[in-house]
């Protein structure tokens, strides 16, 4: 869910950021020694040279290794500046999250390739996804609104053998009851009941890897 948040916050395909945090294998705390004396550190691998050059923005190499979503975050941001920036198609651009050296950044574009298609469909079977750059447009968000319940995201849950589905139907009633002219007296502990409504998590777009 960290690559998920991440992706929808700096507008990068959900399915890449994904496909880069199964490459990488990182883990919290890690730190991993390159051949060039630099290191790899946390959940994204994030490069000790990159970590140089945000050290004006106060962020240091314990905020990259620590556990939870920064890293994520940060992953993200420098994936957008290579797509927005590099040359190349968009896998290369992905890749320059790895090396920009061709032979180092072939390999990792082709498995990045496969890891965005396993993960686009992943997403697709979960989520609602959109174009992010359409996403403010009146005629996206009726199509958002429109969308049948049935295909909204929804949390895994672990059903009974006996479960069945659940139907509510609407009966006429001959007798229509009247409330008490006295309403009743509410109890001390009584507290109004409110209904809160939660609009469902929508994620950035995958991409596919023919594109």
């Amino acid at each position: 869910m960290c690559s998920v948040a991440a992706a929808a916050k700096y507008a990068v395909p959900a399915n890449i950021i994904l496909a880069v945090a199964q490459r990488e294998g990182g883990r919290p705390g890690q730190w991993v020694r390159n051949t060039n004396a630099t290191y790899d550190i946390g959940a994204m691998q994030f490069n000790t040279a990159y970590i140089r050059t945000l050290a004006r923005y106060g962020i240091g190499t314990g905020d990259v290794a620590k556990a939870g979503c920064f890293s994520f975050d940060l992953a993200a941001w420098r994936l957008r500046g290579h797509i927005k920036n590099d040359r190349g198609d968009i896998w290369t651009r992905v890749a320059n999250y790895h090396s920009r050296t061709p032979r180092h950044n072939a390999p990792y574009r082709a498995a990045i390739m496969i890891g965005a298609r396993q993960w686009g469909n992943w997403l697709a079977a979960r989520f609602h996804t959109y174009d992010t750059l359409t996403v403010a447009t009146p005629q996206t968000i009726a199509a958002v609104a429109a969308a049948p319940a049935a295909k909204a995201p929804l949390r895994t849950a672990s059903l009974s053998p006996a479960a069945s589905p659940v139907r509510i139907t609407a009966k006429p009633t001959r007798r229509i009851l009247r409330a008490p002219a006295t309403p009743a007296r509410p109890l001390e502990y009584a507290a109004p009941i409110r209904v809160a409504y939660q609009a469902p998590g929508y994620v950035t777009r995958s991409i596919s890897a023919e594109q």
